[in-house]
């Protein structure tokens, strides 16, 4: 996925296409739309952008959708805290994302594709939106791309700085001009989306990866990392290490492979945080836990968007817990109480224990805590409810970070 970044000249359709750019779109072409969508099933590739959902059967339901027209959308609204693989991937390649948004669009019958871009991202909007003008120009977007008859065009949207937009129907009501909050599902996207529509979504990561499927078939796809976990994965490598930055790895490579890459920790290990903010702490002794989908589930650890954040014994890990609860309350659209309520008393919890205000004793703070995410988990809308307290629980029970904080 990285082959061409820091290679290619990301303003040079010309450069990107001697570099192998738009064979895909030309296979997808020869394939036809069923052809595609067989070879991404047959690849077994999972959605990158924490709910590892089955791509093929997701661009399957939006093809045979009756409703017309049909959009797709790049979800780069990459906004999980320690990620920035779909940066890199938009400002150093980004005719690949187009290229790639072009060639799903092109399978499930779609007649418009959007980006939802980060607004904090500047110079990737540049480039893409650069890159979106070339493809026009090139006859690679527009009416008739490629002389096929196939019509097709992008619109490039920016977000305004809202970590929820990055849940697809919060994202939806975004580009509709409307509040960015999630809505009840079911229905679900691909039966009615964007403007009510058939709609189908995936981040940056996903989509760059149906180039590589096209290159080599699904079946040689399928054969890299493990049977529930194919194909390369981009990880977000920072903290205390000593080369922060982003590494592919192919699945079913170890969390001591990646932190490996990035030059290891600096000093004595203290945590790992894995999946940004949503995801979860796991100690210095999980280093050999391997990065799969199948593994993560089975362990209780997740691996989210892709961030692997190292913290050292020079790090306060209590101060990092309580940014992540402030975090998640500030970000919480506030729609739905569980959410709304559960992010807020969260974090007067932890401050009532780091401050030894505890009302009653230590473990019953620890026990409301405990109940405050359950029912976040249980009853919140949207992922980001769901998820808010997992790094705050792995921090509890895995770090004990928390034990006797009053004493």
């Amino acid at each position: 996925m990285l082959r061409r970044v820091g290679a290619v000249d990301p303003t040079s359709i010309d450069d990107y296409r001697a570099r192998g750019g738009y064979e895909a779109l030309r296979r997808a072409h020869a394939l036809g739309p069923e052809g595609v969508i067989r070879e991404v099933t047959d690849a077994k590739l999972l959605g990158r952008g924490g709910a590892a959902f089955p791509t093929g059967v997701k661009w399957e339901a939006v093809a045979k959708q009756s409703v017309r027209p049909h959009y797709f959308i790049c979800n780069a609204d990459e906004s999980e805290p320690g990620t920035f693989k779909d940066r890199v991937v938009m400002e150093q390649d980004p005719f690949a994302v187009i290229e790639a948004l072009t060639v799903a669009g092109f399978a499930t019958g779609s007649d418009r594709g959007y980006v939802y871009i980060r607004g904090e991202y500047p110079l990737a909007t540049e480039r893409l939106d650069h890159a979106i003008g070339e493809a026009r120009r090139h006859g690679l977007l527009g009416d008739d791309v490629m002389g096929d008859g196939f019509a097709f065009d992008i619109e490039l949207r920016r977000g305004a700085g809202a970590y929820i937009c990055g849940e697809e129907t919060a994202l939806f009501n975004s580009i509709e001009g409307k509040r960015g909050e999630p809505r009840n599902k079911p229905p679900f996207p691909v039966q009615r989306g964007l403007f009510g529509k058939p709609t189908g979504i995936n981040n940056v990561e996903t989509l760059i990866n149906v180039l590589e499927i096209l290159r080599i078939g699904g079946a040689e796809y399928a054969k890299i990392g493990t049977e529930g976990s194919t194909g390369p994965r981009l990880f977000c490598v920072s903290g205390t290490v000593a080369r922060p930055g982003l590494y592919e790895v192919d699945s079913g490579a170890t969390l001591r492979d990646v932190l490996d890459l990035a030059g290891g920790i600096l000093g004595a290990a203290k945590a790992i945080l894995l999946g940004g903010a949503a995801g979860g702490f796991v100690l210095p002794d999980d280093l050999d836990l391997k990065l799969t989908f199948e593994d993560a589930r089975a362990g209780g650890y997740t691996l989210g968007s892709g961030v692997v954040m190292a913290f050292n014994e020079s790090v306060d890990l209590v101060d990092i817990v309580l940014r992540i609860a402030a975090f998640f309350r500030d970000e919480s659209c506030g729609q739905c109480v569980p959410c709304r309520v559960g992010t807020v008393r969260q974090e007067e919890a932890l401050h009532r224990l780091v401050h030894g205000r505890e009302i009653g004793s230590a473990q019953q703070e620890l026990a409301l805590i405990d109940e405050i995410a359950q029912v976040m988990r249980d009853a919140s809308i949207c992922g980001l409810g769901q998820t808010a307290a997992s790094a705050v629980q792995s921090a509890v029970k895995r770090l004990h970070l928390f034990d006797g904080a009053s004493a």
